[in-house]
């Protein structure tokens, strides 16, 4: 039976204890955290899916920090914070090229039969299983917004 993301990131948490390396076992350790934290609070035993939910979160967080900290001038913080970008990257499946991403909004919309910009959740509810740590959900969002106006 294959590895699950989950087991993945526990596996790499003690490849860091092992390897010494502490701003990689302090970064893996925030995101087995924010998963337990999420498997406490709905009483779960998180799938890929949701763990791909919670990787996505922390990605979309730390790039609002990177931002933030960039144009305080803390170039620092802002190296941490792309550092852990990088790792949690790294357990997120290959991004989706525009033109996949094209094809599955257009799929999306046909499946949900929507025909206006009022008709947006039913669109995304279809989209967001199947590129969820894929693609950046705002991005993806206002691409919909401007296929349906």
């Amino acid at each position: 039976m294959s590895q699950t993301l989950k087991q993945r990131i526990q596996e790499d948490v003690k490849q860091a204890m092992r390897n010494k390396d502490a701003s990689r076992l302090q970064a893996l350790r925030l995101i087995t955290a924010a998963i337990k934290q999420r498997e406490v609070d709905e009483r779960i035993d998180a799938s890929d899916e949701q763990v791909l939910e919670v990787l996505g979160r922390m990605l979309k967080q730390r790039r609002d920090s990177v931002h933030q900290y960039s144009q305080a001038g803390r170039a620092d913080l802002a190296a941490a914070e792309q550092f852990e970008i990088d790792l949690i990257e790294g357990y997120l499946p290959p991004a989706l090229g525009e033109a996949e991403l094209a094809a599955l909004i257009e799929q999306a919309v046909a499946e949900s039969g929507a025909s206006s910009a009022r008709d947006m959740g039913k669109v995304m509810a279809v989209l967001k299983p199947r590129i969820q740590g894929r693609a950046d959900m705002t991005a993806v969002s206002a691409k919909v917004k401007a296929r349906l106006v």
